[in-house]
């Protein structure tokens, strides 16, 4: 999808959630719920989209992203929403807060002005506070949540789940030109180039992921307890991306990050026993 792009229907965000590891998560809800996580997912993708399309130049790349801004600010002061249309009824129904799409578009504006490599943990923090843990707020409304519950969840689920993205993607964020592992891990583990191909070519980054997967490791332990309390809310769906997730960073952790990697994906006979265990037998 390029700048350009249009907002996706309900039917086509299904359709491309279909192919992600979050669909489970999202079918197991009720019909009213899970259209507005589609309608929240379509809108993740259009952005990410626009912050990733290496084919159009950072000012039209700024100006697909400045566009979705004008469309939600429009969208919640009562104005024509065009891009922002299929969000309305989400919004209107689950109390979506505009700062929390705003947040997701400033995140993707990160990855649009610059090529991310080795950013200091504080930033780090911040982009998956802006690309993750702010949907996970417009999620836990959805989800019916109480306010301190749901933003802990947030908070905690929504790093989690970044982070073990951005180590199971290491090769294929790396040919954007892309490095997500933060500075701080990568010289402690004795490395002095920050060029992401050269990072992820030598072995000693695995000690530099394995720093880093013991931090995605403590944000899973604390959305679990988060859980574990059964705060009131539909909570099927965040304890099944919880699940998926964990076990693809459990499954990558034991690989190893060392040069060549393999990048973890869940069979669906896998998916199917943590929809069961998780989904149904809670």
């Amino acid at each position: 999808m390029t700048a350009a792009a249009d907002a996706m229907p309900a039917p086509a965000a299904e359709a491309q959630a279909a192919g992600s590891s979050f669909y489970a998560g999202m079918k197991v809800l009720p019909k009213a719920e899970r259209e507005a996580m589609f309608a929240i997912y379509g809108f993740c993708r259009a952005v990410d989209d626009i912050a990733d399309d290496s084919a159009a130049a950072p000012a039209e790349r700024r100006r697909g992203l400045d566009g979705w801004r004008a469309a939600v600010e429009a969208l919640y002061a009562g104005g024509e929403p065009g891009l922002a249309a299929p969000l309305a009824a989400a919004a209107q129904r689950f109390g979506l807060r505009k700062a929390d799409f705003l947040a997701v578009i400033d995140g993707m504006q990160m990855d649009a002005d610059e090529d991310i490599r080795a950013p200091s943990l504080e930033k780090l923090d911040l982009y998956c506070d802006r690309v993750a843990s702010a949907v996970g707020r417009l999620s836990v409304r959805v989800f019916g949540m109480d306010e301190a519950p749901g933003l802990e969840l947030a908070h905690h689920l929504g790093r989690a789940l970044q982070l073990t993205n951005i180590l199971r993607d290491l090769d294929e964020d790396a040919a954007l030109g892309r490095l997500y592992l933060p500075e701080e891990l990568i010289a402690a583990a004795g490395l002095a180039t920050r060029e992401p191909l050269a990072v992820i070519g030598d072995p000693r980054v695995d000690q530099a992921c394995r720093a880093l997967a013991a931090r995605a490791h403590g944000h899973y332990r604390a959305a679990d307890a988060v859980m574990a309390r059964r705060p009131r809310g539909k909570l099927a769906a965040p304890r099944l991306m919880g699940a998926v997730y964990s076990r693809i960073l459990a499954r990558t952790e034991r690989l190893g990050w060392a040069p060549p990697r393999a990048r973890v994906k869940l069979s669906k006979a896998e998916l199917l026993w943590i929809v069961l265990r998780r989904g149904i037998l809670g």
